[in-house]
C-alpha cells in the first residue's frame, strides 16, 4: 500500500534554527530518507519552501481567486512529504515514528487512492 507521511511542524527560518541546529535536521533528514530508500520503501521525498511563499488559489463560486500564502494559517505548516510504499498502515506508522519531525510537530499519513503513471491514472483504491 502506497502512503503519504504530510510532515506538520512550527516554522522557523534558518536564521531562527542556527548553523548548527540546521545541519542537525538536514543531517537526521538525510539519514531517515536513506533508512526508507535502503529498506526499498521509498517512492519520493520532497521538502518544501517555506509557507509565506505559498500561493493558493480556489474557485468555490466559479470565480478565480489567487491569494499569497497557505490555506490553512495556523502555527505548523506542510512541511515536507515522503510517499512510501509499505505492506500496511502499521508499517507506515513505523516509518512515521521515525521522521526527524515528530519530535516537534506532527506526521500525517494518508494513503494514497490514485496517482498519474506514464499518461494515465492507475486504478482508484477508494476506501
Amino acid at each position: 500500500m502506497r502512503y503519504t507521511l504530510l510532515l506538520h511542524y512550527p516554522e522557523m527560518s534558518a536564521a531562527d534554527l542556527g548553523p548548527e541546529a540546521l545541519a542537525e535536521g538536514m543531517r537526521e533528514f538525510d539519514e531517515y530518507a536513506k533508512a526508507l530508500d535502503a529498506a526499498g520503501v521509498l517512492q519520493s521525498a520532497e521538502v518544501l519552501q517555506p509557507s509565506e511563499l505559498t500561493t493558493t488559489v480556489t474557485a468555490a463560486d466559479g470565480t478565480l481567486r489567487v491569494q499569497d500564502g497557505p490555506y490553512a494559517d495556523t502555527k505548523e505548516q506542510l512541511g515536507g512529504t515522503f510517499v512510501i510504499e509499505v505492506d500496511d498502515l502499521d508499517a507506515a506508522i513505523g516509518w512515521a515514528g521515525r521522521a526527524p519531525s515528530v519530535g516537534w510537530g506532527a506526521v500525517e499519513i494518508r494513503p494514497v487512492g490514485t496517482r498519474f503513471v506514464d499518461g494515465a491514472w492507475t486504478a482508484f483504491d477508494y476506501r
